[in-house]
């Protein structure tokens, strides 16, 4: 093994893609593990890794948040977010969280808010007198609550990997979503008060109804995806193709679609469905390998003989996957983590819609820590601010995202009550 964890290192001091870079390695260990013959496995390994139905529903959902994202939509998002919370103290951060709250049921994605957000509100807040960097860590804190509520991208690729109910997922998503989104205007508000932030009764909104009216169209689109897969009348796949017809129909009305922009998203999401899909293939390579040597059996001897049972696990699970998720990419520590740790957890009883809750909200805090947080990165590029005194000005909200993950990991209850009320067997 030595001579693959030395060929890992070169491949990425070579500045080579983690997918190649992972299977690469991975072919170097099945040879130096004796394994040279199972090589001629990989094609049907990697296939059957990806031939998942639920998979399909991936592009899709992307395709749905390229779609409302290019047609122009979040100014009307933005408007009713205004119209509902803009005259409380500290207003357009209040709006920003809202604004996040309406897209994650469109996108499925962190780091599509967090730019689309970014172009639109950071400028507006700095306008009103905030500080940049305080407009950017809001903006970033909330994108988080993208891959939460549903649709979700990275759900979708815990359901394939681990055969866990998408449908379940997407329903248990909701109140942690909205845990989240609380907790959130709860730590807005009061750094309102603390730091005079400007807002209050006579900041000048759009009128209620005329907003909603315009923003009617978009926020249909999660009631439709949620309505269709939590009432059982479609699939996660089929919930998503209706959700792309749904968004190029209101795209539209708004104006805001044309071939050109249809063009555009269809480019935008074969680029992000290509780069995760690469992943899980190569990570199909190495958990073939894991799976040959027993890793995951050795994993869980190891942690029954230390002790690490029940709610331990929980937490050693969420301190590996906070500092997994620091350094890795969502998918990638998604795909490389969930075949070595799962196992382990199901086979102490911990329940797969739960644990997956918890893993998805769990990584997506990696998102916005620093060194390499995307929605960070995303959101220091669009707004021309320093990454580090932007990662710095997050941490409030890191805090209360770190107490959220506590209360999900520890608190089955909130992320099971939905899925069981809507008739799931998640028992």
């Amino acid at each position: 093994m030595a001579y693959a964890i030395a060929a890992f290192f070169a491949f990425l001091f070579a500045g080579t893609a983690f997918a190649y870079l992972v299977g690469g390695a991975a072919v170097v260990a099945f040879v130096a593990a004796g394994y040279q013959d199972y090589i001629a496995i990989f094609p049907q390994r990697i296939f059957s890794q990806l031939n998942v139905f639920v998979f399909m529903a991936m592009p899709l959902f992307i395709l749905t948040g390229e779609i409302m994202n290019r047609a122009g939509v979040m100014s009307a998002m933005i408007d009713f977010a205004m119209a509902l919370v803009g005259r409380l103290k500290g207003g357009l951060g209040h709006v920003n969280i809202m604004t996040s709250l309406f897209f994650s049921g469109i996108s499925g994605s962190a780091v599509a808010d967090s730019a689309a957000v970014s172009n639109s509100l950071i400028p507006a807040m700095r306008e009103r007198g905030y500080s940049p960097y305080y407009a950017g860590a809001i903006t970033a804190a909330s994108s988080m609550i993208g891959p939460i509520i549903p649709p979700s991208i990275i759900m979708i690729v815990y359901g394939g990997l681990t055969s866990t109910s998408v449908a379940a997922l997407f329903v248990a998503g909701i109140l942690p979503g909205l845990l989240l989104a609380v907790l959130l205007f709860g730590l807005n508000g009061w750094m309102a008060r603390r730091n005079n932030h400007p807002g209050g009764s006579g900041v000048e909104v759009p009128p209620l109804l005329a907003s909603f009216k315009r923003a009617a169209p978009a926020l249909s689109i999660p009631l439709i995806i949620l309505g269709s897969i939590a009432f059982g009348v479609a699939t996660p796949t089929e919930g998503a193709a209706i959700a792309v017809v749904a968004a190029t129909i209101v795209g539209c009305l708004t104006g805001g679609m044309s071939l050109k922009v249809f063009y555009q998203a269809m480019e935008a999401t074969a680029r992000m469905t290509g780069s995760i899909f690469i992943i899980i293939c190569s990570i199909a390579v190495l958990s073939f390998l894991a799976g040959l040597l027993g890793w995951p059996q050795l994993l869980a001897g190891w942690i029954e003989d230390i002790g690490l049972t029940g709610p331990y696990y929980l937490l050693l699970l969420v301190a590996v996957l906070l500092v997994s998720g620091m350094f890795m990419d969502t998918p990638v520590a998604l795909t490389l983590l969930v075949p070595l740790l799962v196992p382990t957890a199901f086979m102490q009883g911990i329940n797969p819609v739960h644990l997956g809750i918890m893993i998805c909200f769990n990584l997506c805090i990696g998102l916005i820590t620093p060194p390499l947080g995307k929605c960070l990165i995303v959101v220091a590029g669009v707004a021309n601010i320093n990454y580090w005194r932007l990662a710095m000005a997050t941490l409030p909200f890191l805090g209360v995202q770190v107490v959220t993950l506590l209360f999900i990991s520890f608190v089955p209850e909130i992320s099971l009550i939905l899925p069981r009320f809507f008739g799931f067997k998640v028992d």
